[in-house]
């Protein structure tokens, strides 16, 4: 888009051409992504993910698991540690070592292993939720400019790092906060503990952690929604195309327009030429006599006559032309050749319908070529 612009000073007038180029703005970044960029993204594992809540959930799980099997735990631990002190006075060598090494696990495997199994499945059905199922091994792919220390020196700095930093340090003064200001309501009661025997202490101790915990979780979880809905904006943003973009996609999907018109009329000529070709065969050419032409041909054996060739205009002239050359007999009949133009395509017999018109032009045809050759 070009105007004319006029600039018009105190001292003089003057006129000066201002051109205003469209295609400055092709490449901003307007329309949104496709459904093809959206999986292409996903195969490379570009997905919107919330670290913030696979932590939450993971770590709700973990406090409820604690919570649901603390007592049990509490059991086990101590009942092994009282198998411990009873057994002390016996003697220190390999196999009492091996034994004790060996109770230990067994001991981490009652209390330890199935908190982990509820915060490994947890996590997993977390990550399952956001994100489904996506197998992709093209994040682990080695990329030589991740070596790169100047590339690597600005995402440290990049906008995304500082989104980021603001997060951790918002996340941290809230939760902080938080932590401190429930603590100091509850501070008072801790020297109340020191004239508790330790199964006394603990239901006390546990009910302040469970209770933080769980505060401190619902404000995570707050956050942690919060991040998932910036995660998904960020990742659609990130995804965002330009009119080109889309241009070159569709290309890359469709074919590029203009190769595809050309392979389209490289197969209409090399169509036009087997059917030229067939021409010299017919019996007969059912003419308009200027708008349509219809080839037919009939050989012993064949139910109906077959249409080897047709064509409007152009293409009547150029059948109507082939046909001449190669001296097959030309009949205008209107009604006919409207009628089989529009009735059969090329390769099909003759309809029940038009045998009678179309029988009584082969025997006009059959009687012209006795009488030539008589």
């Amino acid at each position: 888009m070009r105007c004319m612009e006029i600039y018009r000073w105190p001292s003089k007038p003057c006129t000066r051409p201002f051109t205003f180029d469209l295609q400055l703005f092709a490449g901003e970044k307007t329309e949104e992504p496709t459904s093809k960029r959206l999986s292409d993204a996903r195969k490379k594992g570009n997905i919107p993910r919330s670290q913030e809540m696979s932590g939450a959930f993971v770590l709700m799980g973990g406090f409820l698991a604690m919570q649901a099997l603390g007592a049990g735990i509490y059991d086990e631990i101590t009942a092994y540690t009282a198998y411990i002190f009873s057994h002390l006075n016996g003697p220190i060598n390999t196999e009492s070592v091996m034994r004790l090494f060996l109770d230990i696990i067994v001991i981490l495997g009652k209390t330890a292993f199935p908190i982990m199994l509820i915060i490994m499945f947890v996590g997993l059905c977390t990550n399952l939720m956001q994100v489904g199922i996506n197998f992709t091994t093209e994040p682990l792919g080695f990329k030589l400019e991740k070596l790169n220390p100047i590339a690597g020196f600005g995402r440290l700095f990049s906008k995304r790092a500082l989104v980021e930093l603001v997060k951790s340090l918002f996340k941290i003064a809230v939760i902080g906060t938080f932590i401190y200001s429930y603590l100091k309501d509850q501070i008072g009661q801790m020297p109340n503990l020191l004239y508790l025997d330790l199964k006394a202490s603990l239901p006390m101790i546990a009910d302040v952690i469970f209770g933080l915990a769980y505060k401190v979780l619902a404000i995570y979880f707050v956050m942690s929604l919060l991040d998932f809905w910036y995660q998904k904006w960020q990742h659609k943003q990130g995804l965002m195309m330009s009119k080109q973009d889309i241009k070159e996609e569709f290309k890359q999907t469709e074919g590029d327009p203009q190769i595809k018109g050309k392979i389209k009329q490289k197969q209409r000529q090399m169509a036009m030429q087997r059917m030229m070709q067939e021409v010299p065969k017919a019996d007969v050419i059912v003419t308009n006599p200027t708008h349509y032409a219809v080839a037919l041909r009939y050989q012993k054996g064949m139910i109906a006559p077959e249409v080897i060739a047709k064509g409007q205009d152009y293409v009547a002239l150029r059948i109507k032309e082939t046909a001449r050359a190669a001296g097959v007999a030309i009949v205008e009949n209107k009604p006919l050749a409207r009628a089989l133009y529009a009735a059969v395509e090329i390769g099909e017999l003759v309809p029940q319908a038009l045998y009678k018109a179309v029988a009584e032009v082969l025997a006009y045809v059959y009687r012209l070529k006795h009488r030539r050759y008589a």
